[in-house]
């Protein structure tokens, strides 16, 4: 073969892979919408599924380690906007909020636990896979209440909730591997120090780099071009950091949000809206997220799956009922924030993936219980919320186009 041709078998392309990833989810999304009038985001997980390993194997296992990088970056812009909506003061003013987050994320970790043990899941599998339960998924409601413009009671504690639960979430799958290391390794220095070394580390992170663009902010004044590009950057470099030094992306995201948000006591940092740019990578987000589940997953979970997606909604419910009447929230409109905290997607595909790379046994038992009710909820989850948002009277209504 002539030396100027390329070698086959050809090797990944980042460029052409986020394009083709991008272009596939675009018309995905659309002709589903179009077809079934569902969220895109029900496309862009189906043309996932499609092109993945389960499916027509396009994208398959190699591909995808290969294109997780785009997942992290749209998790990253997904979870630090979703870090700047959980405003302290208002759960200062509003006390019966953390609550309900706390409680709600108690009650889905417990019940889960509880009835997976019941089905004669090992109760460290159990309870690892109750605390990825705990987490709704941040993208699929804010991108579904950004797609409808969204606003009201239910959207705005629809977010704080997601945002509570998330952290929760990740601090309890990461004391587990305590007794995950224990289980494995027996070596009782690491099973101690490693969930320390991830909170604390991912949570200074997250300070350091809430420090740097609050100032930043203060020193490049009131400028909406150059804010967007210094706040987008450091989300760039908290995420290549958070890899560097064997940190959590999830945390140190959320964290630099949250503190970014609460630190900025003079308001120095401008609102960050990632527009267009964000869209393209919550595409190629879902498309990969899509690619990295089975529908054999679904037939081989089968009864567990459906139990596992039953008994979390019923934690939730049972949370958000039990205190939201306390905070000036109807009976109906509660149950609307219900279906919201429905989706899990791509941030429990990341925590089932974090214990896979440090354990594949543990990490394959693992997906088999959760990877199938994600699926399941990728796909109901955009619906359930694009229901509740509507129905809570929060949706605007698409502008008519012009005759």
């Amino acid at each position: 073969m002539p030396s100027f041709l390329p070698s086959y078998p050809f090797e990944p392309n980042p460029l052409l892979l986020f394009g083709f990833l991008l272009l596939a989810g675009v018309i995905g999304g659309e002709v589903v919408q179009r077809v079934l009038a569902v969220p895109r985001i029900v496309g862009y997980v189906l043309i996932g599924l499609l092109l993945g390993a389960g499916g027509l194997d396009v994208l398959d296992e190699r591909l995808t380690r290969e294109a997780w990088i785009f997942v992290e970056l749209a998790l990253g812009l997904i979870l630090f906007e979703l870090g700047r909506r959980l405003d302290f003061t208002w759960l200062k003013r509003d006390a019966w909020l953390a609550a309900t987050g706390v409680l709600e994320s108690a009650l889905t970790f417990w019940l889960l636990f509880l009835v997976l043990t019941l089905l004669d899941v090992s109760p460290l599998y159990a309870a690892v896979a109750g605390a990825i339960g705990i987490a709704t998924s941040p993208a699929v409601v804010m991108v579904v209440a950004q797609e409808l413009r969204a606003e009201g009671q239910v959207t705005e504690r629809a977010l704080n909730l997601t945002a509570m639960n998330s952290v929760i979430s990740f601090v309890v799958v990461t004391m587990l591997l305590a007794g995950v290391h224990r289980e494995y390794r027996g070596d009782w220095v690491t099973a101690l120090l490693h969930p320390v070394y991830l909170l604390l580390g991912s949570a200074l992170l997250g300070l350091l780099s809430s420090l740097v663009v609050v100032f930043l902010a203060r020193w490049l004044g009131k400028s909406g071009r150059e804010h967007f590009v210094m706040t987008l950057s450091m989300i760039v470099v908290t995420i290549g950091a958070a890899r560097l030094f064997e940190l959590s992306v999830v945390l140190a995201l959320l964290a630099f949000g949250v503190l970014s948000k609460n630190l900025d006591r003079r308001h120095d940092l401008m609102p960050f809206d990632p527009g267009r740019l964000g869209q393209m990578f919550v595409v190629v987000l879902f498309v990969v997220s899509g690619a990295s589940l089975r529908v054999e997953d679904v037939v081989s979970g089968g009864t567990l799956a459906v139990i596992f997606v039953l008994t979390r909604f019923a934690g939730k419910s049972l949370g958000v009922m039990s205190f939201t009447r306390f905070s000036g929230v109807r009976p109906g409109t509660a149950g609307m924030l219900c279906l919201a905290l429905t989706p899990m997607s791509a941030m429990a595909i990341a925590m089932v993936r974090g214990t896979a790379e440090l354990y594949p046994e543990f990490g394959t038992k693992l997906a088999a219980i959760v990877l199938s009710a994600v699926l399941i909820l990728e796909l109901l989850g955009p619906i359930a919320v694009d229901f509740a948002l509507r129905h809570a009277g929060e949706a605007v209504a698409e502008p008519k186009p012009a005759t």
